[in-house]
């Protein structure tokens, strides 16, 4: 079977078997939506955000976009923070991206795409931002897995320099930020130690892991 008909059937195959799993699930998930984590992360369909932390619906509100860009300027990636952390509560927002982005690459390499050539500048900020760092590597594989790194950090960044993260906090919001990236090789999740609950702790840790980059 192939076309959206599939789509169907898989749907009824899945809602049956979660409702078998857990009788009344639909019904409860129908009366509340309390997830703790906002994840803003890559729209490549090889990462799907629950699946891989094994979270269910309504457990992870998620955003996603090609590249996992939070930009200052996208008022869909802003919306979407406002509403988590300001009606939702979320307690920690997590910025994750993937080893093997294409988007990452075509960044890199700088390729004519059209349209998408305009929101893949952001990754190329990133680039010149770091540009000593990454002409320091010897491989385009490493250069490529690099940038993917820095790419999430500086995006938890921009996260963190928003008003609603920043207003949150001072009205003592508990509300943690994370950067991470999945491996697309083993499917795990490696934690790249730049974050924290407030300015001081975010600016510690990317101070920290600028020290320790190549």
């Amino acid at each position: 079977m192939r076309g959206i008909d599939a789509l169907f059937e898989g749907n009824r195959a899945w809602a049956k078997r979660v409702e078998a799993e857990e009788p009344g699930f639909f019904e409860k998930l129908e009366g509340q939506q309390s997830p703790d984590y906002l994840w803003i992360g890559c729209s490549d369909s090889r990462v799907p955000a629950t699946q891989i932390v094994d979270l269910m619906p309504g457990e992870i509100f998620v955003h996603r976009n090609v590249g996992n860009i939070a930009a200052h300027s996208d008022l869909n990636c802003l919306s979407v923070i406002h509403y988590a952390v300001g009606v939702l509560q979320v307690k920690d927002i997590v910025v994750c991206g993937h080893y093997g982005c294409g988007a990452v690459r075509a960044a890199l390499e700088n390729r004519e795409l059209g349209l998408i050539d305009n929101w893949l500048r952001f990754i190329q900020d990133v680039m010149r931002t770091h540009a000593g760092q990454l002409a320091r590597l010897t491989t385009e594989r490493e250069r490529w897995d690099r940038l993917a790194e820095l790419n999430v950090i500086e995006q938890l960044m921009n996260v963190s320099r928003t008003t609603i993260v920043r207003q949150a906090w001072a009205q003592g919001h508990a509300l943690a930020l994370h950067a991470v990236i999945y491996s697309l090789s083993d499917g795990l999740l490696r934690d790249l130690k730049v974050g924290g609950a407030s300015e001081e702790e975010l600016a510690a840790s990317y101070a920290e892991a600028s020290a320790l980059s190549p």
